[in-house]
């Protein structure tokens, strides 16, 4: 009988995930106020994409410049593997009292929320390459959701100078600081989650003093 309820958990989450698909091209025409995002973040007993796991993943709804009141997820995940030394950042505890579902489930939860919104996060491949191997090992395909990375987002507000030197990369510390963000929750799935969710919206504002922006010119 267990059998039978993880296939069919199985065969909901491909049907998930090929819907996913659907955020594609067609849609990047579409006003950004319109579309649904979802800024996301993982916390994770490592940085190892093959050996680490999630331990917890934080996603929040972006539609229309607001967050609404009910847009917002937060799973922490049984997980086997655990690393102390990685604790003393995200402060999760292996005895953390809480319930929490199987790998499978947690996904099953997420892609619930999930659906095929646009997906924000900041240096979105670490966060992207570890659902997507969660998935793998759930036997399931990886996400089709379209990703925006708030760290490539953010130079598109720089100015263009050659007396201004421009990073390779800005962490998220730097754009909290720049947009004057609490960092009060930081190293929390949820906290990071909305400390770029916020980013974003700053992000949008300044490039919308430059000149009109459409959705498919953030992915440009």
């Amino acid at each position: 009988m267990m059998i039978n309820f993880i296939e069919k958990s199985k065969t909901i989450l491909f049907d998930l995930l090929g819907k996913s698909e659907k955020s594609s091209d067609e849609e990047l025409s579409n006003d950004i106020d319109a579309v649904r995002f979802v800024v996301l973040d993982t916390e994770t007993t490592g940085f190892d994409y093959t050996t680490d796991r999630i331990l917890c993943i934080g996603a929040i709804v972006l539609q229309n410049n607001t967050i609404p009141i009910n847009g917002s997820f937060e799973v922490y995940i049984q997980q086997e593997h655990y690393d102390q030394a990685t604790a003393k950042i995200h402060g999760i505890l292996k005895e953390f009292v809480i319930d929490r579902p199987t790998e499978l489930e947690a996904l099953q939860q997420f892609l619930d929320f999930l659906g095929d919104s646009i997906i924000i996060a900041h240096h979105t491949i670490f966060d992207i390459t570890m659902i997507n191997k969660a998935l793998e090992r759930n036997g399931l395909p990886e996400l089709k959701n379209k990703t925006l990375d708030t760290a490539v987002l953010y130079k598109k507000t720089l100015l263009v100078s050659n007396l201004l030197e421009r990073k390779e990369n800005y962490s998220l510390d730097e754009l909290a600081d720049k947009f004057d963000i609490s960092k009060k929750d930081r190293h929390t799935a949820m906290g990071d989650a909305y400390i770029t969710a916020i980013a974003f919206l700053k992000i949008l504002n300044k490039l919308r003093e430059r000149k009109e922006i459409t959705l498919r010119q953030l992915f440009k």
